[in-house]
């Protein structure tokens, strides 16, 4: 076969190409310790490694959100921690103060210790995270959620959002408790209805006041306030609801009370305790919750009384009601503490789950694409002697000619 010139020139230079190509791809392999690193080199294993690859990008996303929940739950459960401290001291307070030895400066002193945990509570509700964000205002974290008004009570300014992070494929977990569910929505120990006992000076007390008839409830005439009258003469009882409505309580003409009966009107049922003196009146309202707030004011306003000479027993009756009220607000703030203590364990599973299967997957990873070192630069040192063996073969041969031989 006749070989010109130019065939030999580019068929050398092709062959020196191709053979210097592959040491540079086998170098660029052995410096990076890869033996896949395009669908060239192995377009299966290559599909399996994007797969790989993108479960390992969701797994960081989800460890980026666990560590943002983590932070914020654990801030919560830190501050429920401090309000249930504060809540026990506030609780022994009151106890303290229905000692009948306390004088009215003791009753104050106490008093001004109550104030100062109610403004510590306040502080806690207000908690602020490390960006600045308000933990308890729901979906307006750049919102101070409590602020106190001139009365002393605390209104809300946030909102009832609950702010949600991806954590897995699956799953998704709360970071934020708002905080009207927080430190406003706390149950009422007599149900429905809160009492106010200012116009009677016996030891009768609602033990319980529930709505049991919505349908009757709901047609009556508003706002649903009712005033529990106990006759001067007989001591029999009445009802009046807030539109003058007098409810027929049996019998037809009212009789004296006795404790533990059950008085049932307007569809609701009321129990009460004690024993009424006759001429003693008091009422109950709609209040369904009760705030963390308002049950330390009302403690707070029961030890500035100080010391009581007239109407001890309904003195010892908002006693026993604020601190009943006291133990329910300890309780609830309870539950949100473990409710915070059950996500964060949810967190610290579900970070281990995504270590295993991180893991996992890398395991999977490193043994498809990682390289055979020994392999990878025995081959590497073939392809160099071969294109060192090509090279000097150019060299040898077209320097030859005819003339050599002439």
């Amino acid at each position: 076969m006749r070989v010109s010139t130019v065939q030999f020139y580019q068929q050398s230079s092709l062959q020196m190409t191709n053979k210097t190509s592959d040491v540079n791809e086998q170098s660029i392999h052995i410096s990076s310790g890869k033996r896949v690193m395009t669908a060239k080199d192995d377009a299966v294993q290559y599909g399996t490694l994007a797969g790989f690859n993108e479960s390992l990008s969701n797994i960081e996303k989800y460890q980026r959100n666990i560590t943002m929940a983590e932070n914020h739950t654990s801030l919560q459960e830190v501050a429920f921690a401090d309000v249930e401290s504060l809540l026990d001291q506030l609780k022994q307070d009151m106890i303290l103060a229905n000692n009948g030895r306390m004088s009215n400066e003791d009753l104050q002193a106490i008093a001004n210790q109550m104030r100062n945990s109610l403004d510590q509570v306040l502080d806690l509700a207000n908690t602020q995270d490390e960006q600045g964000e308000y933990i308890f205002s729901g979906y307006q974290t750049e919102q101070q959620p409590f602020s106190q008004q001139v009365d002393g009570s605390v209104s809300y300014n946030g909102d009832g959002g609950v702010n949600e992070l991806q954590i897995s494929r699956n799953i998704t977990l709360a970071t934020n408790q708002p905080g009207d569910e927080v430190f406003l929505d706390i149950k009422n120990t007599i149900g429905d209805f809160s009492a106010d006992y200012t116009s009677k000076s016996s030891s009768v007390a609602v033990e319980s006041a529930n709505i049991i008839d919505r349908g009757t409830y709901n047609t009556s005439a508003l706002p649903h306030d009712y005033t529990f009258s106990f006759d001067a003469v007989t001591n029999g009882l009445t009802v009046t609801g807030s539109a003058g409505v007098v409810f027929p309580i049996p019998p037809a003409v009212p009789a004296p009370h006795t404790a533990g009966d059950t008085i049932s009107f307007d569809g609701i049922d009321v129990t009460l305790s004690g024993n009424p003196l006759p001429g003693d009146s008091f009422t109950i309202k709609e209040e369904e919750n009760i705030s963390i707030f308002s049950t330390i004011n009302d403690a707070i306003s029961w030890a500035e009384k100080g010391v009581v000479s007239t109407g001890e027993k309904q003195h010892q009756v908002d006693y026993n009601s604020i601190l009943d009220q006291l133990d329910s607000v300890m309780t609830h703030i309870s539950s949100q503490r473990a409710d915070s203590g059950i996500r964060l364990q949810v967190l610290e599973s579900q970070k281990n789950r995504h270590l295993d299967t991180e893991l996992n997957i890398t395991t999977g990873k490193s043994n498809i694409e990682d390289l055979d070192f020994a392999k990878a630069i025995a081959e590497f040192e073939q392809s160099k002697v071969a294109l060192q063996a090509s090279q000097q073969t150019f060299t040898q041969i077209q320097g030859l000619s005819l003339f050599n031989y002439i």
